[in-house]
């Protein structure tokens, strides 16, 4: 009875050490992510400026969100953004770790290269890149020097300013996304390479009929995470373009944020939040059941 009582002691005593571990983060998530959310939701169905009582719309938000200009034009540009830079992320970033890991000279120092973008602030390389995109800058004096008498304005234009800043964001994202594929291939078993080798194929038939499909979890994860990331892309946006030239480059994220802190439609903002946060949620459950399927 006595060693009984003894165990249950020392379990009470673990599960309190744990406890005390975890309730930093469990605090932390309590106050500044689930009350908050649940908070958004609630303010979604009211008429909020801040101040004052909120007035309950019911769904009076969601409706006018069809209708609203500004919505739509940020919802396609955050839908172009997301299918003109995550593919070339995964590719890039696959076909860059395969050939690092088949022993590349120099894999480590290009390995290092293409992270530290990854690692570095996201305001300081917007600002960069926005001096390398600016009218007279490296860029265009680059482009000048090889014949191109007139070339674009870049975040200045409207048809390139967007493409401009996806360009920035798949180069800045593929050291990251390299790193975790390198980790899935030194995971595969180097059998099934030795047994391709000896059956005669190449490096391009390898990486098609083994890397590929051995790497498929991982490109699910990735293209899970780059997804999430590229409907909540804002920094770059905010610093470099601020939604322009007109609203070339808005996106849902900065509409939010315009409409909440600048426009004072707390209540709008919350519905255009959780519109963003049901896009995410459907598309990650998408792809989950076609992994599942596979």
């Amino acid at each position: 009875m006595a060693k009984s009582n003894s165990s249950r002691a020392i379990v009470n005593r673990n599960r309190l050490m744990a406890l005390g571990f975890l309730s930093p983060n469990i605090f932390g998530f309590l106050i500044f992510t689930l009350i908050p959310a649940v908070w958004a939701i609630g303010m979604s169905f009211t008429n909020w400026e801040g101040s004052g009582t909120a007035e309950f719309i019911g769904i009076g938000n969601y409706a006018r969100l069809f209708s609203d200009s500004g919505f739509k034009i940020s919802l396609g540009n955050t839908l172009f953004y997301t299918i003109g830079t995550v593919p070339f992320i995964i590719i890039i970033s696959m076909i860059l770790a395969f050939v690092l890991e088949s022993g590349l000279r120099f894999a480590t120092a290009i390995r290092a290269a293409h992270f530290f973008p990854h690692i570095s602030s996201i305001v300081a390389i917007a600002v960069v890149w926005q001096f390398l995109y600016s009218k007279n800058g490296p860029l265009n004096q680059i482009l000048r020097s090889i014949g191109i008498e007139n070339p674009p304005a870049w975040l200045s234009d409207s048809k390139w300013a967007l493409t401009a800043i996806m360009f920035m964001i798949i180069w800045k994202g593929i050291g990251y996304y390299m790193i975790i594929y390198l980790a899935g291939l030194r995971n595969i078993d180097s059998a099934l390479y030795e047994a391709a080798h000896v059956d005669g194929a190449n490096k391009f038939r390898q990486f098609i009929h083994i890397t590929i499909p051995q790497l498929r979890p991982v490109t699910f994860y990735i293209t899970i995470m780059a997804i999430i990331n590229s409907f909540q892309v804002f920094t770059p946006i905010y610093v470099m373009t601020k939604g322009g030239p007109g609203r070339a480059t808005s996106v849902l994220v900065l509409q939010i944020y315009k409409d909440a802190f600048q426009n004072y439609r707390f209540g709008y903002a919350s519905a255009e939040a959780m519109v963003l946060f049901a896009i995410i949620l459907i598309v990650t459950l998408i792809q989950f059941k076609s992994q599942k399927a596979d």
